[in-house]
C-alpha cells in the first residue's frame, strides 16, 4: 500500500503504523525485477555477427552509445583484435557511436591490486561523456571484467555493462556472476558492488590464444561446479581430462558452456544473486583459494588457486568421513590429469593459511558457512571447521607433491 501524507488511507492507517510497525516510521518490502543474459558465439566482432547489434538499444540519434574497454593481455596474443572490432564499429555506424578509440587496461591481477586503474577507467567514463543507457563493453578475462565492472557500477550509479569474457575461467565461471569488484588491504575482492551486466558474451574464438597455463585455470571451476552440483558432468571431465589438456575445443566448449549455464542458474533461479544469506555454495574451495592467491602476491593464477582449494577441502571431507576414499581418489586424480599442481610452498605457514577462514566469514556477513561433499554432487554446508584434521588435509597434499 502506498502512502501520502494528504491521503485518507494515510490517515486512517497512521495509528496502526505508529503502533504496529514503528513509533515514528515506515516499513516496506519491495523487490526489483532484472534481466541477465548469457549469450554463447564465435567471432561476435565478425561484421555478419548480429548479436552484439541487437543487444544494443538506440539512446541518441537512434544510435547506441559505446566505450570499449580490452584486456592488455589479450591485447598481446590478439594483434588484429582492435582493429576488428573498430571494423565492426565502423561497419554499423548508422546503430553504434564508439565514443572515443578502444581503451586498453592491464590486465590479471594487476589491475585489481592498484587502484589507480580504476580512477582512470572513470575519468575515461566522464570524459566520453557516457550516461546510465550508453553502454561499456569490457573484453577479458575475470579480473578485468571485475574491474570494468567496479567502476562502471560506481559511475552515474551504473551504466550498461556488457561483458564478453576470453577466458576458459572468466566463460566457465565468473562472468556469469553479479559481482564487480578490486582487491583492497591485502583481501581479495573487499571493495565491490553487486550489478547485474546487460548481457554476458562467450566467444569461443576468443580462446584460441590463451597460453597452456591459462587455458587449463577455468577447468578447476567446472570441476568444482561438477563435484557440487552433477556427478555425470564430472565423470565426462574425467573422461575427456586428455581431450582438455591437448586444447580439443569441441570437447572442452561443451564443458565450458555446461559450467557458465550451472553458473547462471545459480544467479537467476538460486533466490540469493546478492548473496544476502549465509550460504555460498559455488564458494566451494575458496576459502583457502583467495588466501593462497594473497599469499603468493598472485602468483597462483585463480584457477590453480581454486584447484588447491578443491583438494584441500576434498581431503579434509574425506579425513572426517563424510567423502569416501574413491571417490576423493577420483577428484585428486581428475585435477592432477588435468594438469594442476595441487601444493605451493607457501602452504607450509598452515596457521597464516587458516587465517583465510576468518576472512572468508566475514566476507559473508555471518557465521562461517563452507561447502562440504559427501559424495559427488552431493554437497552439505558445515559451520565448523575442525583444524587439526584440516592441518592433516594440507600435509596431505604435502606429502603427495
Amino acid at each position: 500500500m502506498r502512502y501520502d501524507d494528504n491521503s485518507l488511507d494515510y490517515q486512517k492507517n497512521q495509528t496502526h503504523l505508529q503502533k504496529k510497525v514503528y513509533p515514528a516510521g515506515l516499513e516496506a518490502t519491495f523487490s526489483l525485477e532484472y534481466k541477465h543474459r548469457l549469450m554463447f558465439t564465435r567471432n561476435v566482432f565478425d561484421p555478419d555477427n548480429s548479436l552484439l547489434l541487437d543487444l544494443l538499444e538506440p539512446t541518441r540519434d537512434n544510435k547506441a552509445k559505446v566505450a570499449v574497454f580490452i584486456d592488455s593481455g589479450v591485447v598481446n596474443t590478439n594483434s588484429m583484435l582492435i582493429d576488428q572490432i573498430n571494423a565492426f564499429m565502423q561497419g554499423h555506424a548508422s546503430q553504434i557511436e564508439l565514443a572515443s578509440d578502444v581503451q586498453v587496461v592491464p590486465g590479471s591481477e594487476e589491475i585489481k591490486n592498484v587502484h589507480r586503474n580504476v580512477e582512470l577507467i572513470l575519468k575515461d567514463v566522464s570524459q566520453f561523456g557516457l550516461c546510465r543507457k550508453s553502454y561499456v563493453i569490457v573484453i577479458g578475462g575475470g579480473a578485468v571484467l571485475d574491474a570494468v565492472g567496479f567502476a562502471v557500477s560506481m559511475a552515474h550509479r551504473g551504466i550498461r555493462l556488457i561483458r564478453v569474457a576470453t577466458t576458459t575461467m572468466s566463460q566457465s565461471d565468473s562472468a556469469m556472476g553479479v559481482k564487480n569488484s578490486i582487491n583492497a588491504f591485502e583481501k581479495k575482492n573487499f571493495l565491490g558492488f553487486f550489478t547485474v551486466p546487460w548481457a554476458v558474451i562467450n566467444d569461443e574464438s576468443l580462446l584460441k590464444s590463451l597460453s597452456d597455463r591459462d587455458w587449463v585455470q577455468g577447468f578447476s571451476e567446472v570441476v568444482k561446479v561438477a563435484l557440487l552440483k552433477d556427478k555425470d558432468l564430472f565423470g565426462r571431465i574425467e573422461e575427456h581430462t586428455a581431450h582438455i589438456r591437448d586444447r580439443n575445443v569441441p570437447a572442452a566448449v561443451s564443458l565450458i558452456r555446461e559450467s557458465a549455464k550451472y553458473h547462471f542458474e545459480h544467479i537467476t533461479l538460486n533466490g540469493d544473486p546478492f548473496e544476502l544469506q549465509d550460504a555460498r555454495p559455488l564458494d566451494f574451495g575458496h576459502w583457502s583459494a583467495h588466501k593462497l592467491e594473497q599469499m603468493t602476491h598472485f602468483e597462483l593464477g585463480h584457477g590453480e588457486a581454486v584447484a588447491i582449494g578443491l583438494a584441500i577441502d576434498t581431503t579434509y571431507a574425506n579425513l572426517m568421513g563424510w567423502l569416501s576414499d574413491s571417490e576423493h581418489h577420483r577428484i585428486i586424480t581428475t585435477l592432477q590429469q588435468l594438469g594442476f599442481k595441487l601444493f605451493h610452498p607457501v602452504m607450509e605457514h598452515t596457521s597464516y593459511l587458516l587465517k583465510g577462514l576468518d576472512e572468508f566469514r566475514e566476507h559473508l556477513g555471518g557465521k562461517l558457512t563452507i561447502p562440504m561433499l559427501r559424495g559427488i554432487g552431493e554437497p552439505f554446508d558445515v559451520h565448523e571447521i575442525d583444524t587439526e584434521q584440516m592441518r592433516n588435509a594440507i600435509t596431505y597434499l604435502a606429502d603427495l607433491s
